[in-house]
């Protein structure tokens, strides 16, 4: 069956206004967050997420990899959210995405781990995606039978990425979904938004942090690489995809391009477009109504497929 749903999300005048105070605040430094020398500016701008009510965290490790548990009161022992946070592979932590993390785990209703998969330019491709492939196993081998993944930007990548491995791994379970903000999925960066969006972008430009972070994780290894873009995989067969994108980003053609291949190869995406929202939104879920919004569409379609 092919089934990809789109919905597109009108500009609230609220948001439209906090949109542009968002645009002055982000002006001085579009394209400026890249390389490790940025991780602290980046750690303390995810880190000003707010927190969900009732959400704990805690400091563990899970197959060989650090991170963090996010975890809701009364959570189910045999389901598990696994999250990738964002950072162009370059920066990011789990620690600085706890309370984004957490935001989705109080609307999953699930314990969820934030992995601290190793960074380039110290360990390049293909640390990243081993390392969450080395959770997962963990996770299953722990006896979390109900499993969804999530993530946002590179982070988003590496969960479709995650989803196809695990398809083409004999006796690996499959998660039952995955949901995805702002997923970059196409390190060749072909998308045309790189170009028609150019402007609209809060955050990025094509090469900023883009291009010169995806040059410091291949380190030469192939861009096509589905590992490391998911949009050149195999989309046979995998579980049913939720994407969550602005349509003022370059990455916006990332998420509905993969899409679009997920319909062709006959698989089922849930795909949302927000009007005059930015590159992971739902980061400014303090701020922004279409934030709230996005994560409580997330964590319904998460609930869904671990029901």
């Amino acid at each position: 069956m092919l089934t990809t749903t789109l919905t597109q999300h009108a500009l609230s005048a609220p948001d439209r206004a906090a949109m542009a105070t968002l645009r002055a605040a982000a002006a001085p430094f579009k394209g400026k967050l890249a390389g490790p020398d940025a991780r602290p500016m980046f750690a303390a701008l995810m880190g000003a997420t707010p927190a969900a009510p009732g959400i704990s965290c805690e400091a563990a490790t899970v197959g060989g990899v650090p991170g963090y548990w996010c975890r809701p009161a009364h959570a189910p022992a045999d389901a598990a959210l696994l999250y990738l946070h964002g950072g162009a592979y370059v920066l990011g932590s789990a620690e600085a995405y706890r309370n984004l993390a957490g935001q989705l785990a109080a609307r999953v209703g699930v314990e969820c781990f934030v992995a601290d998969y190793r960074l380039a330019p110290e360990h390049p491709f293909p640390a990243a995606p081993n390392d969450v492939l080395a959770v997962y196993r963990d996770l299953v081998a722990l006896g979390r039978t109900r499993l969804v993944l999530a993530g946002d930007s590179a982070g988003g990548g590496l969960a479709l990425a995650t989803l196809a491995t695990v398809a083409a791994t004999p006796g690996l379970p499959a998660p039952r979904a995955a949901a995805v903000l702002s997923p970059w999925t196409d390190l060749a960066l072909t998308g045309d938004t790189f170009d028609t969006r150019a402007a609209a972008d809060l955050s990025f430009t094509k090469e900023m942090p883009l291009g010169a972070s995806a040059r410091l994780y291949l380190a030469g290894h192939d861009a096509h690489d589905p590992q490391a873009s998911p949009f050149y995989g195999e989309l046979a067969g995998l579980p049913p995809v939720q994407i969550q994108v602005g349509d003022d980003e370059v990455l916006l053609d990332d998420a509905v391009r993969y899409a679009g291949r997920v319909q062709a190869a006959g698989g089922q995406a849930e795909l949302h477009v927000w009007l005059g929202m930015g590159h992971v939104f739902p980061a400014s879920v303090g701020t922004l109504e279409a934030a709230r919004e996005a994560f409580d569409s997330t964590g319904s379609f998460l609930r869904c497929y671990l029901a």
